[in-house]
């Protein structure tokens, strides 16, 4: 296959698999409709070192490389989303920013204990009026005595409420537009950091995401990321690996989708033979495994530039616009094969289909993805 994973990938990988297969899948459906967060199991993930896989060694993190994570992060998504989203968070926007541009005092206070598992973190960009449109936040961060004072809203916070250190946005020089954004490591455990209720979503259940109330909640000055005015291109520089990641979440769902979708067409029979040796399945079955294996090439292709230390945004928001597009379409034909069953909350593609959906909006929407490409291709 290409490319040839190296003994340590291939390790990687299955140790990945084996762990997803034996402690994850077997609640996954449990918890997707009691919407349990899988604390145990995230604790679980720490220990064996996928909560901070980028994070060097010295600070407490496997020192792994892109692709490592990927092929990591696709086998927990397989078995459930809901974790794999926990743990990418946790790894893409939280460790790889403070890895990027924290002082070392930042790196030693935060990454151990976020690698480690110990705690989670999360990214604090998004608000009720700004998504897409970063430099349009309304968060502000007050100078006072020793550090700042944040107020505002933040909106869709993934591991909100079960979090303690966010990467968190804010603007500090109002008069100098987006280059007066600021970026902070944000303590949720004090007063001032309001977490709301967990949204009631449509997938990805077991992981949790809240609107967040800022209300005078203290920043140190040593807790700024970077410089003042650097918020965006801390927001900014995680991208590219954020937007690998949701693609390889995405990869993961739709190779479950498609194996499933395999099993079923050989088992169900109808005009007395198995569904699978109709032509109409297999059309299905075929452009499937196209999508899949496609998307595949494209996520190991963008971790490789990464990796290389080679510019990749192109090739990062081409693999997620087309994994996450087709992998939204791959679960929908997983429903049609499956059929009534197949809407029916006791078939596990009834779940995927849920899951899937939010690929192609977080970490950037597929519109934002093509205008990413188009400017790539034309400048």
């Amino acid at each position: 296959m290409f490319p040839a994973l190296t003994e340590d990938q291939l390790a990687i990988q299955e140790a990945a698999r084996e762990f997803a297969t034996a402690e994850i899948e077997p609640g996954a459906m449990a918890r997707d409709h009691s919407a349990e967060f899988p604390k145990a199991i995230i604790g679980q993930l720490g220990e064996m070192g996928f909560m901070g896989m980028m994070v060097p060694e010295v600070y407490g993190g496997s020192g792994v490389d892109a692709l490592s994570y990927i092929l990591a992060l696709e086998q927990i998504s397989y078995a459930d989303a809901s974790v794999a989203v926990t743990m990418s968070v946790n790894n893409s926007v939280a460790c790889a920013p403070i890895a990027a541009f924290g002082t070392e005092a930042q790196k030693q206070k935060y990454l151990k204990p976020l690698a480690s598992g110990a705690v989670l973190g999360g990214f604090m960009l998004t608000e009720p009026d700004a998504g897409s449109d970063a430099a349009a936040l309304k968060c502000r961060a007050t100078k006072v005595d020793g550090g700042w004072k944040l107020n505002g809203a933040k909106a869709w916070i993934t591991n909100g409420g079960v979090g303690r250190y966010f990467v968190t946005m804010a603007i500090t020089h109002p008069e100098l537009g987006k280059k007066g954004i600021s970026a902070f490591v944000l303590d949720a455990d004090q007063p001032g950091v309001i977490m709301s209720k967990p949204e009631e979503k449509m997938g990805l259940r077991s992981s949790k995401t809240v609107m967040v109330t800022l209300e005078d909640a203290f920043v140190a000055d040593d807790d700024m990321l970077g410089q003042p005015g650097d918020g965006l291109k801390v927001a900014f520089g995680g991208l590219d690996g954020g937007r690998i990641g949701i693609a390889a979440q995405a990869l993961g769902i739709m190779q479950r989708a498609l194996d499933e979708s395999i099993q079923y067409a050989k088992t169900r029979h109808s005009f007395g033979k198995p569904i699978g040796e109709h032509q109409a399945i297999q059309t299905y079955l075929a452009e499937m495994h196209a999508k899949v294996e496609a998307s595949r090439l494209l996520i190991y292709k963008a971790a490789m530039l990464k990796d290389a230390g080679k510019p990749c945004t192109l090739e990062a928001a081409t693999a997620k616009l087309f994994s996450t597009e087709s992998a939204v379409w791959v679960c929908d034909r997983a429903v049609q094969i499956f059929g009534g069953y197949g809407y029916s909350r006791e078939y596990v593609v009834e779940r995927l289909y849920r899951d899937v959906r939010v690929t192609t909006v977080y970490e950037g929407t597929s519109e934002i993805q093509r205008m990413v490409i188009a400017r790539g291709l034309t400048k």
